[in-house]
């Protein structure tokens, strides 16, 4: 699996919110193993992240995993390869009805995004291996950025909500894929 150096700035340099979170596998899972397993994960399975996810994001269907969840509406995927993959949201996130309009236009549509009193929102996965280490690890980061001053506050009020069960990423759903992929090997 070749190393990806994904330019995440290219797509939001100036993120109101950024979360990154890193999970290292154990010896002897190979980083095609681990992304692998990563696809296998299902929103279901992760309890309160889980439950999180579908109060965002109503009408999930059972069993969905996060890689299906990441590749249809209302997300985008901006651009994906072996071992990585970069998707995007937009709208009114803070809001309990679905209201993320579809970006027909892909990257580009999700690029000069600019409605106002909305957020984009761009989820990035990946696997990366450390060439002295030796260490596999999957990486997860996210970044939000409000298009204006009103999408702002809104955003900084829900954060204040949501913003704690993010560390449900690194700590429930990473290290059950880190285990799985042990698991599988």
């Amino acid at each position: 699996m070749p190393h990806m150096d994904l330019d995440l700035d290219a797509w939001l340099s100036e993120p109101a919110i950024r979360t990154r979170h890193r999970r290292v596998a154990d010896d002897g899972v190979t980083p095609t193993a681990l992304w692998a397993a990563a696809g296998t994960l299902r929103v279901d399975e992760t309890g309160p992240l889980g439950r999180v996810v579908r109060w965002r994001i109503p009408g999930l269907p059972p069993g969905v995993t996060f890689r299906e969840l990441f590749a249809s509406a209302p997300f985008t995927v901006l651009a994906e390869g072996d071992g990585w993959s970069v998707s995007g949201l937009v709208g009114r996130i803070w809001t309990l009805r679905r209201d993320y309009p579809r970006l027909d236009g892909g990257a580009e549509a999700f690029a000069t995004w600019s409605q106002p009193g909305t957020v984009r929102v761009l989820f990035a996965h990946w696997v990366e291996e450390d060439a002295a280490t030796g260490d596999v690890a999957l990486v997860s980061e996210a970044r939000v950025a409000p298009v204006d001053r009103g999408a702002a506050l809104r955003l900084r009020a829900l954060w204040t909500v949501v913003g704690p069960a993010e560390r449900l990423i690194g700590g429930e759903a990473l290290g059950r894929v880190t285990r799985r992929a042990t698991l599988d090997r």
